[in-house]
């Protein structure tokens, strides 16, 4: 499908310097104390899931699975298309062509179209950039198009709302529109790598990705919150990537060419590496800067407490780059566990990190939402439900199949509470965190002995190097042990109760 554009008003792969000046002259981007550029991002500071939409064409029909994705008719479509681009036509746009995927075998040429020079800016940050040759060569095989002032008509375009996210595979085309939320465009293309890169026996994953100085590599899988990026932001190990991975045969790949980091309450003190990334080049994204001194307020949740960091991954200093390693020795499951209940590090077997994976559990705390006044138990699949085009089976059964070829460790971490529920127990001392899963990368923790939870039938240590004993087993850090009994009595059914329709979709 061809774009009718006036050609004189479209700017391709503009230099970030030039992107800069005209987000601030047109977008209303201001340039921060330490030279990144802040934008906000108006009505939608968030990703808006009930608004993404897959097109059910014949090609997909079969594929995808419609319980967790939304249908959208190709006449709809077609039509959503037709009225954007009649919209765009004499509007000025920005493109920028690059990759997804830096393993060469398995990238895909991208191009993403923007009515903003800002989200062009992130696009240009997050994806892979392209040589000079590269760019001489580049035929883009999936294009996005970006357009946030166009807003669906629901009952003419089959949306539910203004906004709408929608991936068209047989035309290779993603649009949105309706909102400014920049992440939209980078989860587009990882939805739509998770519906390739499969289909060419790559597991896609949503984890983070480090590689040690002995070339050993680790995988942290989590949900917000739990600790991703925090912990694979090691200074003793190389990032590959800090969200969006594929494991081939070859080894893993980072899919992006930067980091897209959460930063409210951002300090120097405790992420030092993401806050010295965020320098000229780099997007804010709704974080409020001082009126007088431009200077970045990350503790000002205002306008959201989802406040983002965009910048090429080359600005953290010990980037792996190319993002390409070899095959995973360990892989992390990180939860943040507001029940108490998880023990801090336990090793999993083949049957549980299937369970684990597939079950992508994380807790919602108090206070956190609206009507949510203790400990609510959250499952998203794959550790990325929302991303997932295909059965949750096809990732979860590709998972099984290369944790056995490649005999990696699996640990189950809990990020979250000790000693007690959230509110009565205290959340785990990072450094005892980091001390366990520097045990595990070096093959420590897997000397020593270990017993097994009564409830949760996990491997639990009995030792770790740097870790008080005491607390790796959960009971004996809670004063009332009945009270821990039925505490994670009530988690083991609700992991039950959620795996449920596992087994009924097998059946």
């Amino acid at each position: 499908m061809k774009l009718a554009t006036n050609v004189s008003n479209v700017y391709f792969n503009l230099p970030v310097s030039q992107l800069i000046e005209m987000a601030i002259q047109r977008n209303g981007s201001r340039l921060s104390s330490s030279g990144a550029i802040a934008s906000r991002t108006g009505k939608y500071t968030g990703r808006s899931p009930k608004d993404k939409f897959i097109v059910d064409e014949p090609g997909a029909h079969d594929q995808v699975d419609w319980e967790t994705n939304q249908p959208l008719s190709p006449d709809h479509f077609d039509l959503l298309f037709q009225d954007l681009s009649h919209y765009i036509k004499d509007k000025e746009l920005f493109v920028f062509d690059g990759f997804a995927g830096a393993d060469e075998d398995y990238r895909l040429p991208i191009r993403v179209i923007n009515e903003y020079a800002w989200h062009n800016l992130f696009a240009h940050q997050l994806f892979i950039r392209p040589t000079e040759d590269e760019l001489a060569a580049h035929i883009a095989e999936f294009t996005v198009l970006c357009v946030p002032n166009f807003k669906a008509n629901p009952q003419l375009h089959g949306t539910h709302s203004e906004t709408f996210i929608v991936i068209n595979f047989a035309k290779k085309l993603v649009l949105i529109g309706g909102t400014e939320y920049a992440g939209e465009i980078k989860k587009s293309i990882f939805t739509v790598m998770n519906y390739l890169l499969p289909q060419k026996n790559v597991l896609s994953m949503h984890c983070s990705a480090n590689k040690g100085k002995d070339g050993d590599v680790a995988l942290f899988f989590g949900l917000s919150g739990t600790g991703k990026t925090t912990l694979s932001a090691d200074p003793n190990r190389m990032l590959i990537g800090d969200d969006e991975h594929g494991w081939s045969d070859n080894g893993v790949f980072n899919i992006e060419g930067g980091c897209y980091a959460k930063c409210i309450n951002l300090s120097e003190e405790k992420e030092p590496e993401i806050f010295r990334a965020i320098q000229f080049g780099s997007v804010l994204e709704n974080v409020v800067l001082d009126e007088h001194t431009s200077e970045a307020n990350y503790d000002d949740n205002s306008l959201t407490e989802n406040t983002r960091a965009a910048y090429p991954i080359h600005y953290i200093p010990n980037a792996l780059i190319p993002s390409v390693a070899g095959h995973p020795n360990v892989i992390f499951f990180l939860t943040a566990d507001a029940f108490g209940v998880l023990p801090p590090i336990s090793k999993l077997t083949k049957e549980q990190a299937m369970f684990y994976f597939l079950s992508g559990y994380t807790s919602k705390l108090a206070g956190t939402e609206r009507g949510v006044t203790e400990p609510e138990a959250t499952f998203s699949t794959c550790f990325g439900a929302p991303f997932l085009p295909l059965s949750p089976s096809v990732y979860a059964e590709m998972l099984g199949e290369k944790i056995e070829q490649h005999q990696a460790d699996v640990y189950l971490v809990n990020t979250g509470w000790a000693g007690g529920p959230y509110g009565i127990g205290k959340r785990m001392d990072l450094a005892y965190t980091r001390a366990m899963i520097t045990a595990a990368l070096t093959g420590e923790l897997s000397k020593t002995e270990f017993e097994l939870h009564p409830i949760f039938g996990l491997n639990m240590p009995k030792q770790c190097p740097n870790v008080p004993s005491d607390i790796l087993n959960p009971r004996e850090s809670w004063a009332d042990k009945e009270a821990y009994d039925q505490q994670a009595m009530k988690l083991s059914n609700l992991f039950m109760e959620n795996f449920k329709r596992f087994n009924q979709t097998s059946k």
